[in-house]
């Protein structure tokens, strides 16, 4: 059985740092891409962050050069670091795994398996 579990938020005052984890098992071997997408109140989910087995990630604009993506094949985890916090960031997060191919074409529609997510609250 897949699961996909999510730590690491919480409430944190603008400009401070997070470091979000995802700890994965029962993993398809078909699966090569991770990512975390984020839903704030209100609004459509959105990626963050993508990084597929290779180690070539991608980023939303606005959090280019504030958030790193990472994948510790050892560990079977994928990590969110996420620095200078803005509250526009504040959203529940949520660690996504499936397949390059079908997210190319899909989108977030594309990733097989979810999260349950943990919230970030980022305070001004």
């Amino acid at each position: 059985q897949v699961q996909l579990v999510e730590s690491g938020g919480g409430l944190v005052q603008a400009g401070g740092s997070l470091r979000l984890s995802c700890a994965a098992s029962g993993i398809s071997f078909s699966v090569n891409t991770w990512g975390w997408y984020r839903q704030a109140p209100g609004k459509q989910r959105e990626l963050v962050a993508q990084i597929n087995n290779g180690g070539s990630t991608n980023y939303q604009d606005s959090v280019k050069g504030r958030f790193t993506i990472s994948r510790d094949n050892a560990k079977n985890t994928v990590n969110l670091q996420m620095s200078s916090l803005k509250p526009e960031d504040t959203a529940v997060y949520h660690c996504a795994a499936g397949r390059d191919d079908r997210v190319r074409v899909l989108g977030y529609a594309g990733m097989d398996y979810w999260g349950k997510g943990t919230l970030v609250t980022v305070s001004s």
